[in-house]
């Protein structure tokens, strides 16, 4: 059986408010630690909170260094950033809102980081009908999208996961945020995912040791 997120938040989903929009995200460990990132305030951009993007990086620990990041839902781009700071080979950086992916190029130029990262201005539900090219070696995917996404397209979500579990190299870790309204047991070979409450966000965590059989 799929292991549980125990001790859920009771509070209902709650949007961040203007002053969590308005706080600019700042990279919390590795070479470029304490770098704050450009960002415009925008109550649809929902970077992880800063207490949980630490606690994703501790349990992914070194395992994070060489791999190719993709930071899925980029938004600010945090996630992408954070990965290539603590030792991460290189990111792709999948946003559809052509001003933010922008922004994320800007970031990327500020922070020297330009021959290190790719920006693609793109619908990432599109690719569970067919991946682009991506790097051979292993991923850390963040899958970090609104959490609307869950409840109105929960489908497209878990068949975009589907394809990336099933096409991801071996050694692979695949990182999934939501929130209690999201039921971590429809994902695929989901009893092989630790869940882990970080109320009012969960994080599912799956790591491809080997290739198994595709999720179908």
């Amino acid at each position: 059986m799929p292991r549980k997120h125990a001790n859920r938040d009771s509070k209902t989903h709650r949007e961040p408010s203007a002053d969590e929009a308005a706080a600019p995200p700042r990279i919390i460990g590795g070479r470029l630690r304490g770098r704050k990132l450009l960002y415009v305030p925008d109550l649809r951009t929902r970077p992880m909170k800063d207490r949980v993007r630490e606690a994703v990086f501790n349990l992914i620990g070194p395992a994070i260094v060489g791999k190719h990041a993709l930071d899925l839902f980029a938004g600010t781009g945090a996630l992408g950033f954070e990965a290539i700071s603590r030792g991460a080979s290189g990111a792709t950086f999948v946003e559809r809102h052509f001003p933010t992916a922008d922004l994320i190029r800007q970031n990327l130029q500020a922070l020297e980081l330009t021959d290190l990262a790719t920006v693609l201005p793109a619908n990432v539900l599109l690719w569970s009908r067919r991946l682009p090219p991506l790097p051979e070696t292993p991923w850390v995917v963040f899958f970090s999208p609104p959490w609307e996404l869950f409840v109105e397209q929960g489908a497209a979500v878990i068949a975009l996961i589907t394809t990336l579990l099933d096409q991801a190299p071996a050694g692979s870790i695949l990182v999934v945020e939501a929130d209690e309204r999201f039921d971590f047991s429809q994902l695929p070979r989901a009893d092989e995912w630790s869940i882990r409450p970080y109320p009012p966000a969960v994080i599912g965590i799956f790591r491809v040791d080997s290739k198994a059989a595709p999720s179908g």
